[in-house]
């Protein structure tokens, strides 16, 4: 398994995880986002429910379970 990320100073402390990822950490290139493609596309579902800038400690776990559940539990397109 392993991880690829964006450039952003939230992953600093990537060394943490590395050793727990049989292949390691990865860092996308600057402005390249197809080399993150299922983050992306996450960032692009969440959205739905939690737009840009939201503040989510007004939300509950209870709601962030309900979001999680939904994108989880998704039919897949035939």
């Amino acid at each position: 398994m392993t991880l690829t990320w964006d450039q952003g100073t939230e992953l600093s402390r990537h060394h943490e995880l590395a050793p727990w990822l049989r292949d390691g950490v990865f860092f996308a290139h600057p402005a390249s986002p197809w080399q993150r493609g299922t983050n992306e596309n996450t960032n692009g579902l969440l959205r739905q429910y939690l737009p840009k800038r939201t503040d989510l400690s007004v939300h509950t776990a209870e709601d962030l379970r309900r979001i999680e559940d939904r994108l989880n539990n998704r039919p897949e397109r035939p």
